[in-house]
């Protein structure tokens, strides 16, 4: 277990808490300003600003670069005068006229190796389609979760992305990405059985405005679009895996980010209008005070700027598995937040089925390590 690995699973915790926090504000956003396709365009969008952060950040890097390998030619032609001095005497001695002393130089500089490592990492233009190929798949995401958080409890939301587990099980064995092994399909069926007896089980809140029929029906509604994030959202964990490679450095996952915004910015705007035909999206409007407004900025940048852009990071140096599963670490922290911020109730089998997606998680997550120690065996 390297040290990317293991930074990898610091960075699932730190995007646990912010997912919570943010999906917590999502939903008092949705109160006022029920709006899931401005939200999630919004906020896709914005990480379009990484494209400008990450070409400073290779001008700066090339700056550095270039300064260094200047210091070291200077001071490479300063040991080595005396050597450049000695060179045409030998020459001479040797009866060599001066086009045969250069044919020679010229013959060993091209024998001297090459301390020049061929980077694997992609260039901005391969960076580029293989974001124009996943962005309408990350929105996608992005958007099922907020409809769901629009229409049930952030608890009951994370427990249904937390299913991705069993989605990228099945989109990484087909794309080479994920091996399947008894202990992985143990945790993911411990996950599934979780999932499915918090769906049973009851919870229920005060603060809750409509009536027992009308919240079992956005329930639902809820429901249906956190599997379908969970579907879009294993497929495009595997297929981020797969473009980075498997250790991580075949993609600037900054630019990788950066070109999904603009490319979300610019070409997926128009989807508002069918989604309103349908029925699926209110009349568009702006939010109608400037605190709202700050409330929606904020959340936006903290929520889907840097938490995707940790979470991104997290799965290129886990494993996509991992990664998913470790969604579920979102469950209790959500349950308890629902708690405090609504006064949330939960029965005995919610409970025991959010345990259970845990246990799943840490099975996952030491599977690989125990079989490793069992092939030296």
């Amino acid at each position: 277990m390297g040290w990317r690995y293991k930074l990898g699973l610091g960075l699932i915790g730190t995007f646990v808490f912010i997912w919570v926090a943010s999906a917590e504000v999502t939903q008092r956003i949705f109160t006022s300003y029920k709006q899931p396709f401005a939200i999630t365009y919004l906020g896709v969008s914005l990480m379009a600003i990484y494209l400008p952060v990450a070409i400073v950040r290779d001008w700066i890097c090339s700056l550095c670069w270039r300064n260094l390998f200047r210091n070291f030619s200077h001071y490479y032609r300063g040991t080595n005068d005396v050597s450049e001095l000695v060179i045409p005497l030998r020459s001479n001695e040797d009866g060599l006229s001066d086009e045969e002393s250069c044919s020679l130089i010229s013959k060993s500089e091209e024998n001297e190796p090459s301390f020049h490592v061929q980077s694997t990492e992609l260039d901005s233009w391969g960076i580029a389609k293989c974001s124009l190929f996943v962005a309408p798949i990350w929105f996608l995401t992005e958007y099922m979760s907020n409809s769901a958080l629009a229409n049930t409890s952030v608890a009951s939301t994370t427990v249904l992305t937390s299913t991705s587990g069993l989605f990228t099980l099945f989109f990484g064995s087909l794309l080479g990405q994920e091996s399947i092994r008894i202990a992985k399909v143990v945790a993911v069926f411990i996950s599934m059985v979780g999932v499915a007896m918090t769906t049973i089980g009851k919870t229920w809140a005060p603060d809750e405005l409509l009536s027992a029929s009308e919240t079992r029906r956005h329930c639902i509604t809820g429901d249906i679009f956190g599997l379908l994030s969970a579907a879009s959202y294993g497929l495009f964990t595997v297929l981020l895996k797969k473009s980075a490679g498997s250790k991580g450095d075949k993609v600037d996952v900054q630019k990788f980010f950066g070109y999904i915004g603009l490319f979300t910015l610019l070409g997926l705007w128009w989807l508002a209008l069918p989604l309103y035909s349908l029925g699926m999206e209110p009349k568009f409007t702006f939010p109608n005070s400037r605190s709202l407004t700050e409330a929606v900025l904020v959340n936006g940048f903290i929520g889907s700027f840097l938490s995707d852009y940790i979470w991104a990071l997290s799965v290129v140096w886990t494993t996509p598995l991992v990664a998913t599963l470790g969604m579920s670490l979102t469950i209790p922290l959500a349950m308890v937040a629902d708690m405090v911020v609504h006064g949330r109730n939960y029965s005995a089998i919610y409970i025991i089925g959010c345990v259970q997606v845990f246990v799943g998680f840490v099975i996952a997550n030491i599977s690989d390590k125990f079989t490793a120690k069992l092939e030296l065996l």
